[in-house]
């Protein structure tokens, strides 16, 4: 009964996509690769219970995961994969033709950098004279609501890709997009 169960739920995706499915039916979808004997249906239930959404589940720690009956390694570390794999797949495509040459395509790029993080994280891009992308660097990851950057770290960075240009940017988990005091101060540095 569970087999066809999930070929249906299969095909099902494979011919309408997700978008009429419950949060607890994609949850389920996902947990077939990672529980292949089991009925994932109370499991993607207690999940969802758990952690109220879809992004919820992807946004929990892989510790409080676990926690959950029936989540083992395996569908904790799938779960934890989603979140970065469509971050990484997101900015691959905002770098299409490997330059960022407005301020919209750098806006795209880091909109998709900073899809899943639940810190504040610090990245800094480093591109050449012509806008193509030299690197994005990883400068800090802090807590939900700081983190720690210094001037000589940021010049060391810009100097070692030979960058002729570069943006800092972070993120604000809580979702507001407004410049902090220390926002302010930190770009007037």
């Amino acid at each position: 009964m569970h087999e066809q169960h999930r070929e249906r739920l299969k095909t099902r995706f494979l011919r309408d996509g997700l978008d009429g499915f419950e949060p607890h039916n994609v949850i389920e979808l996902l947990l077939f690769y990672s529980v292949p004997r089991r009925d994932t249906n109370p499991i993607a239930h207690r999940l969802i219970e758990r952690f109220g959404s879809i992004s919820g589940v992807f946004e929990a720690d892989y510790d409080e995961l676990i926690k959950v009956d029936g989540v083992g390694d395996h569908s904790a570390s799938l779960i934890k994969l989603i979140p970065q794999l469509a971050r990484r797949y997101m900015t691959e495509l905002s770098l299409e033709d490997g330059r960022l040459d407005t301020a919209q395509k750098i806006g795209d790029f880091f909109v998709s950098k900073y899809m899943g993080e639940t810190s504040e994280t610090v990245y800094m891009l480093l591109l050449s004279s012509s806008y193509s992308v030299l690197g994005c660097e990883l400068i800090h990851r802090g807590s939900v609501n700081s983190s720690f950057i210094t001037t000589r770290s940021l010049i060391e960075h810009a100097l070692a890709y030979k960058a002729s240009m570069v943006v800092l940017a972070h993120n604000h988990p809580g979702g507001v997009a407004i410049p902090s005091s220390d926002d302010i101060r930190t770009t007037v540095m």
